[in-house]
């Protein structure tokens, strides 16, 4: 059995939950409701596909920007364009990443779904 204390105000003081704590709803980050109510990330509408090689030692791989799914959303696209490109990749903090320089195919591959989409970048 779990102990949690709450201030005056409602907010959470201490919690015997393991792991952090969403700070909305005060449950543990893994049985957060205030997350699954469908809040997507705010952006311009723009799917912005650009390449970095920044912390990978010099190796170049496509990032995809600005796409406003939800998780299980982003990472079943991530899994189509890497199919398309023949390239292994990965999605974090709602950035997809492919490996290599596919900025090509993924710009096509997107428009044909219906996407607006920016070369970011050079």
């Amino acid at each position: 059995m779990s102990k949690r204390a709450t201030a005056m105000d409602g907010d959470l003081v201490y919690s015997t939950e393991p792991g952090t704590m969403c700070p909305a709803c005060g449950r543990p980050a893994a049985t957060c409701v205030c997350r699954k109510k469908g809040s997507l990330p705010a952006g311009d509408g723009i799917v912005r596909v650009g390449r970095e090689t920044k912390g990978r030692k010099g190796k170049g791989v496509t990032v995809v920007t600005g796409i406003p799914l939800d998780p299980p959303g982003l990472t079943h696209l991530a899994t189509r364009l890497k199919r398309c490109c023949g390239s292994g990749g990965t999605v974090k903090d709602g950035v997809i990443e492919i490996q290599g320089d596919h900025r090509d195919v993924v710009v096509a591959e997107l428009q044909r779904e219906g996407w607006t989409v920016k070369r970011a970048g050079g």
